[in-house]
């Protein structure tokens, strides 16, 4: 592990004192995620990965705007309820689709999920917040990739930019993305737009057949990002900073339940935690690039036992703040 000297004062993840000032807009699908299991069992369940994230942020006391596209139909006041349950705040706008979106998880005997879908996905211009007081801006590729909605995500990236952090989990579902090249073109365009990339390795399996991750990792960190991470699912997580640090840690042992929205719980863990640490905000970008060690282990640490909660009761059910910092499974 490399380590590289940074000015960046940091208070532990597990905040003890008043939460900096700003909120998190988090663009992207919310759906009814549709979990079909070996027994023949099926559950709804909210979902989607944006959505999970913001519902990350906010079981983590995070403010936090989430702009997407669902109807006004049953399933779509269960998202809604199930968001704001969470103190989500749907950006105005957001509920004029004709039916709320469905992605339906089919789960292995290890609990992993593939994913078909129902999408449909835009973003009216009345459901784009004022971006003032955001100090992080989150999104995944679907939202970008997905007409007519694509573009305007791209556009919001780039004017938000001037003031906010920008992370991104590319959050790859091949059957939403269609030709190859085009999709791992489209992800590169987000990873330069981008000062937080979290993806996991069965993502970058897909789209960089044969790289080894730490490869990949190390790539993106000199192509704009000041931080990529790499979760493995049981093997824990690796981070390569734009400064050269590298880190490692390992996950908690659970019981899985099943493995839906681990890596979005994992993602508004590492939002919150730099959110603590004082690195949000475009002012703090060369900051971010320069983070120690001495940052990220807690941090990435702290992710890795929200994930393992996550995974160890049914559906995308993140914790609490309480529930992690009143003490979670230890890595083994």
């Amino acid at each position: 592990m490399t380590d590289t000297a940074g000015s960046v004062a940091t208070d532990p993840p597990g905040r003890s004192g008043p939460a900096p000032a700003g909120r998190a807009l988090v663009i992207g699908e919310a759906l009814v995620d549709v979990v079909r299991r070996l027994d023949g069992s099926t559950q709804e369940h909210p979902g989607g990965s944006p959505a999970n994230v913001a519902l990350g942020l906010g079981r983590l006391d995070r403010p936090v705007d989430l702009l997407t596209w669902i109807g006004t139909d049953e399933r779509g006041r269960t998202v809604r309820e199930h968001l704001e349950r969470s103190a989500v705040r749907l950006t105005p706008g957001s509920d004029g689709a004709d039916h709320t979106s469905v992605a339906t998880a089919t789960l292995d005997a290890s609990g992993a999920a593939t994913y078909t879908f129902d999408l449909d996905w835009q973003v009216p211009a009345e459901a784009v917040p004022d971006l003032t007081d955001v100090v992080v801006v989150h999104t995944s590729t679907i939202g970008a990739a997905r007409a007519p909605g694509g573009p305007a995500v791209l556009r919001i990236l780039a004017e938000s930019r001037l003031d906010a952090t920008i992370t991104y989990d590319p959050n790859i579902r091949p059957d939403l993305l269609g030709d190859h090249d085009e999709a791992r073109d489209l992800v590169e365009r987000l990873v330069a737009l981008a000062d937080v990339v979290k993806v996991s390795d069965e993502d970058l399996a897909w789209l960089e057949p044969g790289a080894r991750p730490h490869d990949v990792a190390v790539r993106w960190a000199t192509r704009g990002p000041a931080l990529v991470v790499v979760t493995r699912g049981g093997e824990g997580a690796l981070a390569v900073t734009a400064g050269g640090v590298e880190v490692d840690v390992p996950a908690p042992r659970v019981d899985v339940a099943d493995t839906v929205g681990a890596g979005d719980s994992f993602m508004a863990g590492l939002v919150d935690g730099l959110w603590s640490a004082g690195l949000l905000g475009a002012m703090h970008r060369i900051a971010l690039g320069g983070v120690g060690a001495e940052v990220l282990v807690p941090v990435l640490e702290r992710c890795a036992r929200i994930a393992a909660v996550t995974v160890s009761r049914p559906g995308a059910d993140p914790p609490r703040a309480a529930e992690v910092d009143g003490g979670a499974p230890a890595p083994a």
